[in-house]
C-alpha cells in the first residue's frame, strides 16, 4: 500500500515540539471536585493540544456521582487531562487535572507523584467539595493556591470569609479566575509560580 499521499501523522505536529531553549520542567496538577473547570481550564492554557479522558456520563454513574448544581453536565474525566505551558524560554510547566469524581480518586496518588505544586479549583456554589481536595494535598505536602473560577450566578464572598471557609491558613494564595479565558488561567499558573518561590527561599 503506497502511504506516500496519505494523512497519516507519523510524528508529533510541530507546534507540539518541545522548544529547544527548554532547559527545566515541573509538573503541576490542577485538582478540584466535580465539575469545577478542570479540563477547562488545562484546555485554555496548554500551548499543545491537551490530552483529555472524557467519557460520556451513563446511567451507571446515578447515586454514585454527586453532580449537585452540575446536572446539566454530560462528560467526566476518568484518567486525567493533561497540556503544557512555557512560562519562559527555558521553564515548563506539565498539567494535569485530575478526575473529580469520588470514585476516580484513586488515580490522585500517582498524578501527585514528582509534582511541585497544584492548583484547586472551586466554585463557590459547592464550596464543601473542595474540603477533602484541600485535606488531601495538605497530607501529602503539596503546596497550592486556590482558584475562585468564576460561574453565572455564582455568589461572591470577601476573600478571607473564604479564607476561614476553607480552613486556609494566611500564606495561600486565593484569586479570582475564569478557566474558560487563556490569558486568566496564565495568572493563576503564575500566582502558583511565585508561591512556590517564595516558599523555596530560605529564611533570613
Amino acid at each position: 500500500m503506497d502511504f506516500r499521499n496519505s494523512d497519516t501523522i507519523t510524528g508529533p505536529r510541530s507546534e507540539d515540539v518541545l522548544p529547544t531553549t527548554a532547559t527545566a520542567a515541573v509538573k503541576v496538577v490542577i485538582v478540584g471536585g466535580f465539575g469545577v473547570g478542570k479540563t477547562t481550564m488545562v484546555g485554555s492554557v496548554s500551548e499543545i493540544r491537551p490530552l483529555t479522558t472524557e467519557e460520556t456520563m451513563t446511567q451507571a454513574g446515578v447515586g454514585v456521582d454527586d453532580n449537585f448544581g452540575v446536572e446539566s453536565k454530560t462528560a467526566t474525566t476518568v484518567a486525567m487531562d493533561f497540556g503544557r505551558i512555557s512560562i519562559s524560554e527555558e521553564l515548563i510547566l506539565y498539567l494535569f487535572g485530575t478526575p473529580g469524581q469520588e470514585r476516580f480518586w484513586f488515580l490522585w496518588n500517582g498524578l501527585f507523584e514528582g509534582a511541585l505544586g497544584a492548583v484547586v479549583l472551586v466554585d463557590t456554589r459547592r464550596l464543601e467539595t473542595s474540603f477533602d481536595v484541600i485535606g488531601r494535598l495538605e497530607e501529602r505536602g503539596v503546596p497550592f493556591v486556590v482558584a475562585i473560577n468564576t460561574f453565572p450566578e455564582a455568589p461572591t464572598h470577601p476573600v478571607e470569609a473564604l479564607r476561614a471557609a476553607l480552613d486556609l491558613p494566611a500564606e495561600v494564595p486565593i484569586v479570582d479566575c475564569d478557566a474558560r479565558l487563556r490569558g486568566s488561567s496564565r495568572d493563576v499558573l503564575m500566582t502558583l509560580m511565585r508561591y512556590l518561590h517564595g516558599i523555596s527561599r530560605p529564611v533570613g
